[in-house]
């Protein structure tokens, strides 16, 4: 997906609806409140040389940096969202609300944004070391954040 590609994308989720029961088309997740949208995806990593793994990381961290910069051009600096808290009370069982309680098994750390209510977050991630990075954008209501 080219910058413009995930811009629209952006936009599009934005502007969408959220629905009031879960559910899941093609790399769209929404539930009450939120949508989650995988922006991009890259390879597995069961057998990689390390130095592959580290070199996927970068290109997707600068691609991050990227969409944050023309993000930012829109709508201003970005808070960032640690989610380190939200996965430790997963782990340790506790409630965790829609849609932390997903990204934060991918997804460490989110640059957001709030706009006309609603908060929109970016980040890159691996659910686990032999999955692809994954740029994942999210947008909640105002109050997920």
């Amino acid at each position: 997906m080219t910058m413009d590609e995930q811009l629209t994308a952006i936009d599009r989720l934005r502007l969408r609806a959220f629905p009031a029961e879960p559910l899941r088309s093609g790399t769209v997740e929404s539930g009450p409140g939120f949508h989650i949208a995988g922006l991009r995806a890259g390879q597995d990593f069961w057998d990689a040389d390390p130095a592959e793994v580290a070199e996927a990381e970068e290109e997707f961290e600068d691609d991050l940096t990227a969409l944050v910069q023309a993000l930012s051009l829109r709508w201003g600096p970005p808070e960032v969202l640690d989610l380190t808290p939200h996965l430790e009370r997963v782990v340790q069982g506790l409630p965790v609300r829609p849609p932390l309680d997903t990204l934060c098994g991918y997804v460490p750390r989110m640059h957001g944004w709030r706009v006309e209510g609603r908060w929109i977050g970016v980040g890159v991630g691996q659910g686990e070391r032999e999955l692809p990075f994954q740029l994942l954008v999210a947008v909640g209501e105002e109050r997920v954040a």
